[in-house]
């Protein structure tokens, strides 16, 4: 969890608030701190560190961590395809990041329907 941590701190000004937070995702799984509860604390973990880094809560609804557990296919692929990188000796957590992007893309359009929907003039 240390090196989890330290990894982020270390690069929080040069990578992405989606890579931060597919990292998070991906490794809290990966190690597993907890007898039960781990996909649960690591989309939360993940969420978090987005909103932090975008220094902002993110409006709409189902928020991300809500649509991944819904579809939980996507994201046990993007789980395997860091897990298989990983053993290649990469960090490549990138099926990961589109998870994310196409969840928020969800969570905010959710906004705008409740606006009063996406018309364009």
């Amino acid at each position: 969890m240390v090196e989890m941590c330290d990894y982020v701190n270390e690069n929080w000004h040069e990578r992405t608030a989606f890579d931060l937070a597919a990292f998070v995702m991906w490794r809290t799984n990966w190690i597993h701190p907890f007898a039960e509860g781990n996909r649960r604390t690591s989309r939360a973990a993940s969420y978090i560190v987005l909103c932090a880094h975008v220094r902002n809560l993110l409006p709409g609804s189902p928020a991300i961590p809500q649509q991944i557990q819904e579809n939980r296919a996507r994201y046990f692929e993007a789980l395997e395809q860091a897990d298989e990188r990983e053993r290649q000796g990469e960090i490549d957590v990138s099926t990961m990041e589109n998870l994310l992007r196409h969840a928020l893309a969800r969570q905010l359009l959710s906004v705008i329907d409740l606006a009063g929907g996406s018309k364009t003039d």
